[in-house]
């Protein structure tokens, strides 16, 4: 049903050992929206994205994408259902050419015949037209961060979890990339959950922000909510932060 959100997680805990990286949170993503997870470093975000992804299986919960049920399913099924990801280390393939590496991410979900159009699409989208025949090795980090974007982007997704994308951007390459994504989600209607240290880019594009603590939800809400949220203050900044 179109009123179900696209993602949901429930109850989802993450355990190594006897360390609860993720402990029982749940949330939920609806079509169409440009959403944020925060938190201090340490508070179980990537954890949260590799249980959601299928590169960790929960210890406990269950992940719904799409009213499916994918809790335990490789990465490769769940990009195959429509969700693909970005990783905090930028994963390009250092030899391949740009239009190659973008072409890796096209297999996924393209037939042969359909290929080639959706990397010279993608390509062209992410404004790597004048670096397609550049190895990826030889670029620059900003450059990298739309190849991994346009690597996610050739899966056809109708779903992107994008982790840390911003960071180590200067001012006008974050810019940049803050309008790809925002026109990314409103043009394409590609639902975006981002992973994100740099407040400039959570608060500048997203419209719902969920909080991790210590493993744990500890607000969601509007930018607005969240930047005057007294906890979510402390978590970032110690429980001296409060008023004097």
């Amino acid at each position: 049903m179109e009123s179900q959100p696209l993602l949901k997680v429930s109850n989802v805990t993450v355990k190594f050992g006897s360390l609860v990286a993720v402990n029982d949170v749940s949330l939920a993503v609806d079509r169409g929206e440009l959403a944020g997870l925060i938190g201090p470093n340490g508070a179980g975000k990537t954890t949260l994205f590799n249980a959601i992804n299928g590169l960790v299986k929960p210890t406990e919960g269950t992940v719904t994408f799409r009213g499916t049920k994918i809790t335990g399913l490789l990465p490769h099924k769940i990009c195959g259902l429509g969700m693909s990801r970005t990783f905090q280390v930028t994963r390009a393939f250092a030899h391949m050419a740009v239009e190659d590496a973008v072409r890796v991410g096209a297999y996924n979900r393209c037939s042969e015949r359909d290929v080639a159009a959706k990397v010279e699409e993608v390509v062209a989208f992410c404004g790597l037209d004048d670096l397609r025949k550049k190895p990826c090795g030889d670029l620059g980090l900003a450059a990298l961060r739309r190849i991994e974007l346009a690597r996610a982007l050739a899966t056809d997704p109708e779903m992107l979890l994008l982790d840390e994308a911003g960071a180590g951007l200067n001012t006008t390459e974050l810019a940049a990339f803050m309008a790809l994504l925002t026109h990314l989600n409103r043009e394409r209607k590609i639902t975006l959950l981002v992973v994100e240290h740099v407040m400039q880019m959570v608060m500048g594009i997203c419209r719902r922000i969920f909080v991790l603590e210590s493993g744990a939800l500890i607000a969601s809400g509007a930018p607005a909510e969240i930047s005057t949220n007294q906890r979510v203050i402390e978590a970032y900044l110690g429980k001296r932060a409060g008023p004097c």
